[in-house]
């Protein structure tokens, strides 16, 4: 792994809607030695038929935690290093400053992160900008990837 040492990063999906992307994440998290938390209800199943038939054969080596609600998953990990992403945040996510264990945060493609969301985590919205008023959002895996790539590199050099 380049001589890096594992950094701890916890990869938190919000209501996901579509498998191919959690897959996508599921997939990064395993190259990355992170962990992939899924808030439910979900869009689709995680049962192992339902994986071995989308193809994802390295599904059973993810470190994956389901959560029936958001309060569960606060009442469960206790998470201190919070950082939501959506397209309205006033933060660009490269000013964030990621910490070992941290806790990234991501709503579903077809809502994204709820209200609730934004009002309670006011100072932990942050944004991946664009620079194009021709697309409504980025692909959430594309998303997630640039965010847990610049939480690697900021933990690795500081």
């Amino acid at each position: 792994m380049l001589g890096m040492q594992k950094p701890t990063l916890n990869i938190v999906l919000v209501e996901p809607d579509i498998p191919w992307n959690t897959g996508a994440i599921g997939r990064t998290c395993v190259a990355l030695n992170l962990r992939l938390i899924l808030i439910h209800p979900i869009g689709f199943s995680t049962d192992e038929k339902a994986v071995r038939r989308a193809g994802l054969d390295y599904w059973q080596h993810v470190d994956l935690v389901e959560y029936q609600n958001w309060q569960e998953f606060l009442e469960n990990e206790q998470p201190e290093n919070t950082f939501l992403y959506t397209i309205s945040g006033d933060k660009n996510f490269f000013d964030a400053q990621y910490k070992i264990n941290s806790y990234l945060v991501f709503g579903s493609e077809s809502k994204g992160l709820d209200e609730f969301y934004h009002e309670a985590y006011r100072d932990n919205l942050y944004q991946v900008p664009m620079f194009s008023d021709k697309i409504r959002s980025l692909n959430l895996a594309n998303t997630a990837t640039a965010v847990i790539y610049e939480a690697i590199r900021q933990i690795k050099f500081t």
